[in-house]
């Protein structure tokens, strides 16, 4: 395999090289932009109105700069954000200027909305100042509330984590303000700082315009913290004794499988956390019941490989940007997957307890992780073992964005023996190079154990990445072992050498009617161990137009192929083993968020292994109003291959009902004919206080719904939970 690795370092610097822009080997830095924060947060009444005479007492952030549509000028509304720092909270006001408040768009109020084609006022934290992380949080003109933690040093955001905390927004004759209040106990931070990390950024829908405080480039994304700028003038925070405790209840009436007689049951369970210093959180959780965790999203498989599906049970979210592995091992390697903890085959495993310590110590970042599930019976008859699982994360910042790090894992969810994983992983990450373009180079390795395993039990790779704007660039090279299978981990495709290089050019001519151009190549290379070519798809977007209106255009020339060694099924035909090449292609169109009625349409077509495949899927958004949306979503697989033919059907509906920004009921309705199966979840979200939440939740699965009309899941489950903080 001596080609795959020198072809790599050739593709690396062929793809990079000749595009670097001409500069200085060393740049001179512009200063971090800084605002002092306001003493008396808690003299501010929470009403979304910036006019307490606290607020007077703060420094205001009002140098922003426009990203889009044009880098670099005066944006075309003013903003204002200032910081009010206590010892128990901080209060943020926004204030955005828009002279005409009636076309403001704004369609979501419910905790978690995406807002990224919405009117709003994203910022995020760095309580550590170390340019690694931080803590991100936003806030629309209705009301919506979006937390997530920064993830992949600054590449990705986790929406999936939540946290308490307050926002009150309000909408008047000179734009809309917003009063954000946090508590200092929902953050981890050093205490030793009287400064932080901090960048605002805002988005004004209709005008297709972003503007930013600090480091106002399209190279650098908000959540880069190692370019935000500085809130100073902290107090000496106080978090009490940092104790909370949060036990929970749940009623459960109907039956949650087919074959089970309907009963009425309920359980408690405990949630308690410990600050063990600022920086640094012990969660204890038992009897733990996620039942207000929203389904699964049914997807459609048309490779013979696992689909990936995320975490958002919040147990394992708390403080989950810790245990990121591995520059640009991504979604084909992850050492460590909380997935794989109390849920087998899709079907829950109860979680009889769960510990967990993560934190922040100096410049080094750790987390430990250790559970109990209970001996379970599944629907097929299995019967999974209790088991003893646990991970270990140790992560230490070096040079001035970068790192080093170690992992580890123990037991598997099966309850087989000898079950480990270890590796190590480097990033080098800077945001200078060549005066002020990102650059990235990550190396990992990783090796596991069980007692069914045999073969090459190891995983290694690189990335060498040049995310910046115009160009985006990066080569990526793995290495996984035939008997590579970490228990605690996702690894979808074993005993391969995989090569991906990609880059993508966004050009920006002078046409008025057209904001953007995007040419892409995205290509994967997939060889077995021994060197023979087992896959490959390489990906061209020869068109991709988005409009100044925001609606987009794209065309895609997709050549594929695949040497399955096996014969294997898709929709319930057999593509036999053998050599398969074949071109597909795409025509996608968008209409603009910004308006009520939006969504995507695509088209998919061309050969398909032994034949050809029609893939029809559409998204359709109406917003109503921020109290009413609706989302309808299709697909159509139409298969014509030399064993069989199948058609797959997926449809999906989602409901929002949103009374305010703490009482939703929202809807997710689903069926696919692949189960033949009708399903649906609705809930019932309730934050009564801050600190304490009700949830209903009627989950029901109806089969053959144009036949019989059996139902094997009928279960409404209350779930009542509150939070004591001292």
């Amino acid at each position: 395999m001596r080609f795959v690795h020198f072809g790599a370092h050739v593709l690396a610097a062929g793809l990079i090289a000749p595009v670097l822009p001409a500069g200085p080997a060393v740049a001179q830095d512009v200063p971090r932009p800084s605002v002092r924060a306001g003493n008396a947060a808690d003299a501010v009444q929470l009403d979304g109105l910036v006019t307490e005479e606290a607020w007077n007492s703060a420094e205001s952030v009002t140098e922003f700069t426009m990203l889009e549509p044009t880098e670099g000028i005066a944006p075309t509304l003013g903003t204002r954000v200032r910081i009010l720092a206590g010892s128990r909270y901080l209060v943020i006001g926004i204030e955005c200027e828009d002279p005409t408040p009636g076309a403001i768009v704004s369609y979501s109020k419910a905790r978690d909305s995406s807002m990224q084609r919405e009117d709003h006022v994203k910022l995020v934290l760095d309580t550590f100042l170390d340019g690694r992380s931080g803590y991100v949080f936003a806030v629309n003109p209705t009301g919506a509330r979006y937390d997530a933690l920064v993830s992949d040093r600054g590449e990705r955001e986790n929406s999936n984590w939540d946290e308490i905390w307050e926002a009150a927004t309000i909408v008047h004759d000179e734009g809309w303000s917003a009063e954000l209040r946090v508590p200092i106990r929902s953050l981890r931070f050093n205490p030793a700082l009287t400064e932080w990390g901090l960048n605002v950024e805002r988005r004004v829908e209709r005008l297709q315009e972003t503007s930013r405080w600090s480091s106002p480039r399209r190279d650098y994304s908000l959540t880069q913290t190692s370019r935000s700028g500085l809130v100073t003038g902290l107090p000496e925070f106080d978090s009490g004794i940092g104790l909370s405790v949060t036990p929970a209840f749940v009623g459960r009436l109907g039956k949650a499988d087919e074959g089970e007689e309907s009963s009425i049951d309920g359980e408690p369970s405990l949630d308690v956390t410990q600050l063990l210093g600022a920086a640094t959180i012990a969660s204890l959780t038992i009897n733990t019941d996620f039942a207000e965790t929203e389904v699964d999203t049914r997807r459609t498989n048309l490779t013979r490989f696992p689909l990936f599906f995320p975490e958002k049970r919040a147990f394992f979210l708390e403080g989950s940007d810790i245990f990121d592995f591995g520059l640009g091992a991504g979604r084909d390697l992850l050492p460590f997957f909380s997935r794989r903890i109390g849920l087998v085959s899709g079907e829950t495993v109860p979680l009889v307890a769960g510990a967990k310590v993560n934190g922040r110590l100096g410049n080094t970042n750790f987390g430990g992780l250790a559970t109990h599930t209970a001996e379970t019976e599944l629907a097929s008859g299995d019967v999974v073992r209790d088991a003893n699982m646990g991970v270990i994360r140790l992560q230490q910042n070096v040079l001035a964005e970068s790192s080093i790090g170690f992992i580890g894992t123990a037991g598997d969810p099966l309850g087989r023996a000898g079950a480990w994983t270890a590796g190590a992983d480097f990033t080098y990450q800077t945001s200078r190079f060549l005066g002020r373009r990102n650059f990235l180079v990550g190396l990992w390795g990783l090796t596991n154990d069980r007692e069914d395993l045999t073969g090459s039990q190891t995983a290694w790779g690189f990335k060498v990445d040049y995310p910046n704007d115009p160009l985006d660039a990066a080569i990526t090279y793995m290495r996984i072992g035939d008997g590579f299978d970490p228990s605690l981990g996702f690894v979808p495709r074993k005993g391969i050498h995989k090569i991906s290089p990609r880059g993508s050019f966004l050009a920006r001519p002078d046409w008025g009617w057209l904001r953007n151009q995007s040419f892409q190549l995205f290509t994967d290379f997939v060889f077995t161990l021994d060197g023979e070519l087992e896959s490959y798809r390489i990906f061209t977007a020869p068109l991709n137009l988005r409009l100044e209106s925001g609606d987009r255009v794209e065309f895609n020339v997709v050549p594929t192929g695949d040497r399955p060694l096996m014969p294997f099924d898709i929709g319930g035909v057999v593509i036999p083993a053998g050599n398969y090449d074949w071109t597909r292609y795409r025509i996608e169109v968008d209409a603009a968020p910004k308006r009520a009625v939006s969504g995507r349409a695509s088209w998919w077509f061309g050969s398909f292994y032994d034949g050809s495949l029609d893939q029809l899927q559409l998204r359709v958004n109406w917003n109503p109003s921020a109290t009413f949306n609706f989302e309808l979503g299709a697909e159509r697989n139409i298969a014509r291959l030399g064993n069989g033919d199948f058609t797959q059907d997926l449809a999906s509906l989602r409901l929002g009902l949103n009374v305010s920004p703490d009482l939703v009921v929202s809807s997710f309705l689903q069926y696919d004919n692949d189960s033949e199966s009708f399903g649906t979840n609705t809930r019932v979200r309730w934050t009564f206080s801050p600190v304490g939440e009700l949830f209903v939740i009627w989950n029901t699965n109806v089969v053959d719904p144009f036949d019989r009309w059996r139902t094997d899941t009928n279960l409404i489950s209350v779930k009542a939970r509150y939070a004591w903080r001292r």
